[in-house]
């Protein structure tokens, strides 16, 4: 007789590759099949899983411990869970947080969602950053039943059979059927008598037109925020449909799969550059902006997925820390030959490229190939300008405020462009460097971040 009684169902997750953890269930009974990625997050698992980017993905969270919080209505990015899968090294039954109206494990199980908990993610970690990101396959027992090699070899099999995020428009599958307006704020506790909940500015002196290739909730409130009142249209509305709308500027979302079969999407950004209109996009959009003007996209090795990643605006100095969440990248050395300033450092890339870079006069170069350096496109009525962000502080502001504190509304609408809210990814290359630091030679995070004056706590 066992000291501890088993309390959750058996369960494994089976990689192409053959690599097998086994775990127990933290989920609902069945088998899964998706990309296996991972995200350094310590928050947000919610947010995470309710992304619509991670559609067809089964997510990572290298954090310990899963689920503490709970779930609750407010903080969902969508409707529904859209992650494949979930997997865990340790998932909390019973939530402890005032806001929790339910646990995490009977989300997954309500949403019919499959997640696993009690293997090594640390492992499992290592072995993406080695091989990269790759198909698999979560396969969970009803309570009682056990796991048999039958199993193993149906997840191997389906895992096998699954192919590459490369090549899979999938926008177009999670995108909205209808039109909407959006005008709801940031959630906020109660203060002064108003109870708690999602605040709206007094009044919308913008209005966007804002393409959904599977859009996070917070982006919108976000805009709405700064009293951008968003047209939210489906992912294949002609730019035409969008225009009668009478828009201040076009907004590409984020969203899931690669953005080259996104020919629909790819036609609406050449139109709005074409029609001088202001536009600006995030993740997937920003792709659809690069393949727009003659760039190529390519599938990253591993992604950049978490919500710690530093990144330096190379003008002022400062380090913010970045959200982030992308498997593809627009390919720099394909991007049409223009002025190409730099204003901003992916430290991250930095670290893993021995701070070798390029001249400071032009853009951010990284001396590996596969070292991903995070960057927007964004276009003017005037020119096309690829400059790097990600300088973005906790509350979400930076450059939004300063156009608009500083700007006209026409002037605003082209500095909103350039704000650092918007982000994506772009590789670069370099075969002329110079080194910024000479006693930084190896990729050592601290060493690094030391320089910049940044702490990293243990």
């Amino acid at each position: 007789m066992a000291l501890i009684a088993k309390t959750r169902p058996q369960a494994a997750l089976v990689l192409a590759d053959g690599t097998v953890f086994q775990g127990e269930s933290t989920g609902a009974a069945g088998l899964t099949v998706g990309e296996v990625v991972f995200n350094t997050s310590m928050t947000g698992y919610q947010e995470i899983l309710t992304d619509p980017s991670y559609t067809g993905q089964l997510v990572t969270l290298t954090c310990a411990h899963i689920g503490n919080v709970g779930v609750n209505p407010e903080d969902m990015e969508s409707n529904a869970i859209h992650a494949a899968g979930l997997i865990v090294k340790a998932a909390a039954d019973v939530p402890s947080n005032w806001r929790a109206r339910q646990s995490l494990p009977e989300a997954l199980k309500d949403a019919g969602v499959k997640a696993i908990c009690g293997i090594d993610t640390r492992a499992l970690t290592i072995h993406l950053r080695t091989t990269g990101a790759q198909a698999g396959a979560i396969i969970a027992k009803q309570m009682g039943d056990e796991l048999t090699d039958e199993d193993l070899q149906q997840a191997l099999e389906a895992a096998r059979s699954w192919g590459s995020m490369a090549g899979q428009d999938l926008a177009k599958t999670v995108t909205t059927d209808h039109v909407y307006d959006w005008t709801d704020g940031s959630w906020e506790p109660s203060r002064e008598g108003e109870p708690a909940g999602f605040r709206r500015a007094a009044v919308f002196p913008y209005h966007v037109v804002a393409y959904d290739f599977g859009i996070k909730t917070n982006i919108l409130r976000l805009l709405a925020d700064r009293g951008i009142r968003v047209t939210v249209v489906p992912a294949q509305t002609p730019f035409e449909e969008a225009m009668k709308h009478q828009p201040d500027g076009i907004f590409l979302s984020n969203g899931p799969g690669d953005p080259a079969p996104c020919t629909y999407a790819i036609e609406v950004a050449q139109k709005a550059i074409a029609a001088k209109l202001p536009l600006f996009g995030i993740c997937l959009g920003h792709q659809i902006m690069g393949l727009a003007v003659g760039a190529k996209t390519l599938k990253m090795k591993f992604g950049h997925h978490g919500a710690n990643h530093p990144v330096e605006n190379v003008e002022t100095k400062r380090v913010y820390i970045t959200s982030q969440n992308h498997g593809f990248a627009v390919d720099a050395d394909t991007l049409p030959a223009m002025p190409v300033p730099r204003t901003a450092l992916s430290l991250t890339a930095v670290c893993r490229a021995s701070s070798s870079l390029d001249s400071p006069h032009s853009a951010s170069r990284v001396i590996r190939k596969r070292v991903p350096v995070r960057t927007i496109l964004t276009c003017s009525s005037k020119s096309l300008r690829r400059a790097s962000p990600a300088a973005v502080p906790a509350d979400g502001s930076s450059e939004v405020d300063k156009a608009q504190n500083k700007r006209t509304r026409s002037e605003s609408w082209r500095s909103v462009q350039t704000f650092n809210l918007f982000l994506s990814s772009v590789p670069v290359r370099s075969s002329s460097v110079r080194h910024v630091n000479s006693t930084i030679r190896a990729c050592r995070p601290a060493a690094c971040c030391a320089k910049r004056g940044i702490a990293l706590f243990s």
